[in-house]
């Protein structure tokens, strides 16, 4: 008998991703990718345990900076997510490369109704918008991508494309439609599962980039897990202020 907070794989599936217990219901486990950004069910039999697992998470610093000669003010990321668990990896990552952020959990369903309010208190830069997604081929439909537009399509009624980057979606996301209604950057081009941090990533480079700057759009996606396959996006400038000569007191 597995428990919530299990690790466990897939045999189905040839135990290639790892997954943590987050609930059971009816006898099936509901599981949710420690790495990859994907939400899934499985029966006791379709279960492997994994005992060995110890999180070795290593967080890579996006950019070096010149903070002999630039004194900088990187842009503030608000982050909103559906899991526990992929927002405090999130949080951990902006707080290994130093930039402000503020991170809040909601459902899927719940985002639209949230997001004003935390764009007008904090008035981000960047916002992110991730959680589980999922893209039913057979019927052409999506699980959660409907939930991602409207907050988007909300956050832009507030905040225009040159006031605000979004980056939006998650696991298989629809990214023609998150671009369409205003992300800067969307999953999932390929409809492919994106690892959890690939989406912070595109967020932390945008807020250590200058303003005045172009983003390299094939630097920014190589930074990523899967690259251009996981997210795609649109050419725009960075969120950073650069000042010179830098000063300290």
């Amino acid at each position: 008998m597995f428990k919530i907070g299990d690790y466990v794989t897939r045999n189905k599936y040839g135990n290639d991703i790892l997954f943590i217990i987050k609930d059971i219901k009816n006898e099936l486990y509901i599981l949710s990718g420690v790495e990859l950004r994907l939400f899934a069910d499985a029966e006791e039999d379709d279960l492997t345990i994994v005992t060995e697992y110890k999180k070795k998470e290593k967080y890579n610093l996006i950019r070096n900076l010149n903070k002999k000669d630039f004194y900088y003010i990187p842009g503030i990321i608000l982050h909103i997510d559906s899991d526990e668990n992929y927002i405090k990896k999130c949080a951990n990552f902006y707080k290994e490369n130093k930039v402000k952020y503020f991170c809040y959990k909601f459902s899927e369903k719940e985002y639209s109704f949230n997001i004003e309010k935390l764009l007008l208190k904090h008035k981000p830069n960047i916002l992110v918008i991730t959680g589980h997604d999922a893209y039913y081929k057979d019927k052409n439909k999506y699980k959660n991508s409907k939930y991602f537009i409207e907050t988007v399509e909300i956050a832009r009624k507030i905040f225009k494309r040159k006031e605000l980057t979004i980056i939006a979606g998650a696991c298989q996301s629809d990214f023609k439609n998150l671009i369409k209604y205003g992300s800067t950057f969307a999953s999932s081009p390929s409809h492919i599962n994106i690892h959890a941090l690939d989406p912070s990533i595109i967020a932390t480079y945008v807020a250590l980039t200058d303003r005045l700057e172009i983003i390299d759009l094939d630097d920014i996606l190589s930074k990523t897990k899967y690259g251009s396959d996981g997210i795609g996006g649109t050419i725009t400038n960075g969120e950073m202020i650069s000042i010179y000569p830098r000063k300290d007191e």
